[in-house]
């Protein structure tokens, strides 16, 4: 194996052996996985973090990344 291959001629070994499987049940995991956690963090997290620091809602709380356009 040289070090000059390609990484679309990497990609295609790696495809021929079978991992894309492999590859696409990782996807799927780390999708369901994040999904939890959102939900952990939004649901049990952010309640008890409200209550310490007195009722504080985080549901309006944002960062304004760029200009404000009129009307809002």
């Amino acid at each position: 194996r040289s070090n000059n291959m390609g990484m679309m001629q990497e990609f295609r070994e790696f495809a021929v052996k079978g991992n894309v499987v492999d590859l696409a049940v990782g996807v799927i995991i780390g999708g369901a996985f994040g999904k939890i956690v959102d939900s952990v963090v939004s649901d049990l997290i952010m309640p008890v973090v409200g209550l310490v620091f007195g009722k504080l809602d985080f549901s309006n709380l944002f960062v304004v990344l760029g200009p404000v356009p009129a009307g809002t």
